[in-house]
């Protein structure tokens, strides 16, 4: 495949992302059945900390998915991006929505008292790492060149 016909198809991402966070949150469900993993805390201020987790990370989410909107991008990594986002969540990190997910993971577990689906949550992110944020990088790298060299330069990847 030419550069060119690789920049005009998007990002070589195979599986969506969310299907890799759901997978893992459901893993953490089963080995909460077999293995039990409960908050070491008092089950309220997990609920509270998982909550606020939960929306800032929809909330983080949503931001981003509205940002591509306006432009008239498609969120799926491997649609064309026409054009970068550097506005919004983007000004602070490269993945907002994984960040986003990550953090709706985390509380999921805290919420459900299953450490499991929280500690999941690195497994899952570093899955999404390999199957998708390179091959975006890449993608991202050909086709913008210069313009996203600059924009890796200033901002971080995740946090």
């Amino acid at each position: 495949m030419t550069q060119q016909n690789r920049t005009e198809r998007g990002a070589e991402v195979r599986f969506p992302p969310p299907l890799v966070f759901l997978g893992a949150i459901l893993l953490g469900v089963g080995l909460d059945v077999v293995a039990p993993l409960p908050l070491p805390a008092d089950r309220w201020t997990g609920a509270v900390g998982g909550l606020v987790l939960l929306l800032s990370g929809l909330a983080l989410g949503a931001a981003a998915h509205v940002h591509f909107r306006r432009t008239g991008q498609h969120p799926a990594p491997w649609k064309p991006s026409p054009e970068l986002i550097l506005r919004g969540p983007y000004r602070f990190t490269r993945n907002p929505m994984y960040v986003g997910m990550s953090l709706v993971q985390v509380g999921i577990g805290l919420l459900a008292n299953d450490l499991w689906i929280s500690f999941l949550t690195v497994a899952a992110l570093a899955i999404v790492h390999f199957i998708a944020v390179l091959p975006e990088e890449r993608y991202l790298s050909a086709k913008f060149e210069a313009e996203y060299g600059a924009y890796v330069a200033r901002v971080r990847r995740y946090l």
